[in-house]
Parts: C-alpha cells; sequence; structure tokens
C-alpha cells in the first residue's frame, strides 16, 4: 500500500474512532458525590447558571469548565480599545468567583460532548454530568469566504482578526490601532444575527475618535449589509466625515488577505489595515454535538436549537442552551438579542429549571430581558440605552417589547451596570 494512501486511511480511521474515546479518557475530576452539573463556557451565560445553580440547588455538584483562566468583558471592551475604561475593570479571575459562589471551575477547553454517555471531554480528561448547560458563544464562520482555503483562513485570522471574543484578540487589536499610522483601515460588520447589534458601530464610533484626536491621516471604511442606525449616522457625518466612511448594503463576496482586497456586491476595495469580521454561528461545540437546527428548507440555521420555554435542547432535555449560540427564539421577531445581559438571564432560568427537574418539579415558565448601554457620541457624550422585555401571548409565542432612548448627559451608567453584572456572577466587590 502506498505510504501516502496508508497514512491517509489512518487518519480516516482515527478521526472515526474519535467519538469512542469516550471508553478510555481519564476522569478530569473525581465521581460526584450526588448529581452533577457541568457548565460548558465562562461567559455572561455560563457564570449565571453556575452562580445559580449553587443558590438554588445546593445539592447538586456544579462545575464550571472554561478555558481562559479569567474573564474579560466584551460590555465596555470597545471603551477600552480607545483607552477610556481601565482594563482592572473588565478582568476578574474565575476561581475567586467560583470559591465566592461554591462551584469548582476547572479551567481546560472543552474539545467534544458524548451526549449518550452524558460525559464531556477536554485534553485534561472526561468529566460526567446529569445535566450540562452549554454556554459555548460563537464562532466564526470563514468558509463563508473562503471555503476550505486554510491558509487564507489563517492569515486573515492572525493578520485581520476582528477580536469578537475574549480569547486575547483585543490587546493585539488594540496594538494594531496604537500602531496604524494611516491609510485606509476596513471594518466588516456581518450579517445579522450577531452578538451585540450595535457594538460595530460604537467601535466605529471609538476608531474615528481616536483617528481624529491623534491626528491620523487615515480612514475607517464600515462595509454594512444591515441598516445602520440613524443615530450613528448622524454622528459619523457630524464628527467623523473625514475619518469614518459608511456604505451600506455592501455584502462581502470574497476576500483575498494577501492581495488585502475585498470585493462586495458593488465594489473592489483595497486596504492598508483591516478588522475582517464574517458572519457567525453557534460555537464549535455545538454542531460537534448534534445541536444545531435546521431552517425551513432543512439547511443548518447555524445555531443551537432549543426549546424556547425552557432552554433545553430539541430531543435531550439533560443539555440546557443559554447565551449568543441559541436559535430563534420566536417566528414573531426571531432572536433574542445577543447581548451579555440576557446571556446572563437565560443562565439564571436554566439554573431554575435544572433546580427544578432535580427536585421532581415542572419548571416553571421564565422569559429573560436585556438592556445594553451604547455609546453613540463621545464629544459631548452621549449613550442609548436599549431595554428589551419579553411576555407568552396567547398562542404560546413569545412576544418581544423593546425600547430605546437617548441620554445626552450620562453619569456613568453603562460602568454601574457592568459592576452589578460583575457583583452578581464574579464577586466583584464594587
Amino acid at each position: 500500500m502506498p505510504t501516502t494512501r496508508r497514512h491517509f486511511l489512518a487518519a480516516t480511521l482515527a478521526a472515526c474512532a474519535a467519538p469512542l474515546f469516550a471508553q478510555q479518557a481519564p476522569a478530569l475530576l473525581p465521581a460526584a458525590q450526588g448529581r452533577r452539573v457541568v457548565v460548558v463556557g465562562g461567559g455572561w451565560g455560563g457564570l449565571a447558571a453556575a452562580r445559580h445553580l449553587r443558590a438554588l440547588a445546593p445539592e447538586l455538584d456544579v462545575v464550571l469548565v472554561e478555558r481562559n483562566p479569567s474573564f474579560f468583558s466584551m460590555p465596555l471592551s470597545n471603551k477600552w480599545l480607545a483607552g477610556l475604561v481601565d482594563e482592572k475593570l473588565l478582568t476578574h479571575d474565575y476561581r475567586a468567583a467560583a470559591q465566592a459562589f461554591g462551584y469548582a471551575f476547572v479551567q481546560a477547553e472543552a474539545t467534544a460532548i458524548d451526549r449518550d454517555r452524558r460525559r464531556v471531554h477536554t485534553a485534561q480528561g472526561a468529566v460526567d454530568y446529569d445535566w450540562l448547560v452549554l454556554a459555548a458563544g460563537i464562532r466564526h464562520d470563514w468558509a463563508a469566504w473562503f471555503g476550505d482555503d486554510r491558509r487564507a483562513i489563517a492569515e486573515a485570522r492572525t493578520r485581520f482578526d476582528c477580536a469578537w471574543t475574549p480569547d486575547g484578540g483585543l490587546a493585539a487589536l488594540k496594538a494594531r490601532l496604537d500602531a496604524f499610522k494611516g491609510g485606509e483601515l476596513v471594518m466588516t460588520v456581518p450579517p445579522l444575527p450577531y452578538r451585540c447589534q450595535p457594538a460595530p458601530y460604537e467601535r466605529a464610533l471609538m476608531i474615528g475618535h481616536l483617528f481624529k484626536t491623534r491626528a491620523v491621516p487615515g480612514r475607517l471604511t464600515l462595509l454594512d449589509p444591515n441598516p445602520l442606525p440613524q443615530r450613528f449616522a448622524d454622528v459619523f457625518r457630524e464628527q467623523y466625515k473625514d475619518q469614518i466612511a459608511h456604505v451600506p448594503h455592501a455584502r462581502v463576496k470574497s476576500v483575498d488577505p494577501f492581495a488585502r482586497r475585498i470585493v462586495t456586491d458593488f465594489d473592489d476595495l483595497r486596504f492598508d489595515e483591516a478588522i475582517l469580521m464574517p458572519p457567525q454561528q453557534a460555537g464549535d461545540l455545538a454542531w460537534q454535538a448534534g445541536l444545531i437546527g435546521r431552517d425551513a428548507a432543512g439547511k443548518p440555521s447555524g445555531w443551537a436549537a432549543q426549546d424556547p420555554l425552557h432552554l433545553h435542547a430539541v430531543g435531550d432535555e439533560r443539555v440546557f442552551l443559554v447565551g449568543d449560540l441559541i436559535d430563534r427564539a420566536s417566528p414573531l421577531f426571531g432572536h433574542y438579542p445577543k447581548s451579555g445581559h440576557l446571556a446572563a438571564r437565560l443562565g439564571r432560568i436554566a439554573a431554575a429549571g435544572i433546580a427544578a427537574r432535580s427536585r421532581g418539579s415542572v419548571p416553571e415558565t421564565q422569559l429573560p430581558e436585556s438592556n445594553c448601554f451604547v455609546t453613540t457620541r463621545l464629544a459631548p457624550q452621549e449613550f442609548m440605552r436599549l431595554d428589551t422585555q419579553y411576555r407568552l401571548r396567547g398562542d404560546g409565542l413569545i412576544v418581544q417589547t423593546a425600547k430605546q432612548g437617548f441620554d445626552p448627559n450620562p453619569h456613568g451608567e453603562d460602568v454601574d451596570w457592568a459592576k452589578g453584572m460583575f457583583a452578581e456572577l464574579l464577586a466583584y466587590p464594587g
């Protein structure tokens, strides 16, 4: 047999056998004395689930599995990029939170979920669960631009990462912005739905502010397939007409990260620097675990399908889905806002559902709420507050009511909100 073919077959057999490693995986933790809930993902949703499970069902063993050693808040991160908020406020120790609230924290990257055996696999070993809370967040769908061209994907991720997840990319992006001395900076906005809808426009505002205050001879071109919120359109035009160019209806067709070239439906642009944000989907674990929903045509929706009233996975009441990875909540409005606040409320609801089930009770139907603070102007300061409430209609569908307000004289309410959330979920002393 030729060597290349033998290696190919060996690799294929290894890949096919990967699900069987459940039988040989070492235990990550000692066996639980009672029943165990494993929470995968230490973002807002996962933190809320772990914290409230301990309060609602102290008899359950709760384990949070997260690959990062510390939490970094994406809300307020745009302000941090512009040097307007202290990094110490946004960074928190997972171990301190776990100790304060009484759950176990394991720093490890979850690599697979075996739903048949109720087991989570990591590089360090496996841990069994009675219930699983999956809060694995999002992934970027680079294949939408590059197909299976791994070299192009690696170049885009390494050189032009959008830093939309708390994995160290923000520090690299800040360094890139600080080093930018002029030229054409392009930032792409993904098609909806994506994490925190107003955040790309807030980031554009911060970059325009940096360019203007530092007298950088450069321009940010915002390629946007979605409608631009009017407040940002006004501020971009009035204050940053020389720093920010917004291009509406700009659907990215292809990207060449080596030639630094982007092709849209209507234009062909070259750039000196870029913040490339492709379409978003549920995180890798949702795909690996077979939790992705289907659209009306039977194609993968890209998001994890859940019971909208109780948050368990479709067809699996031992797995709860919280945070940005979930699919549409209602045919009346589609997706919940993919915000930190809403993710935390979903985590709390999942905790209540698991606590009830662990005692043989029927979970009470609860719905989340969301609020979001977004900076819309820096000189003079102004922010927008988005409040979203939900209720059940008579036919059982979830109805959304959204309220938008502007504060032309803010007094740090966004920071106060963040401190309150940090206190609730991370034992922040204030």
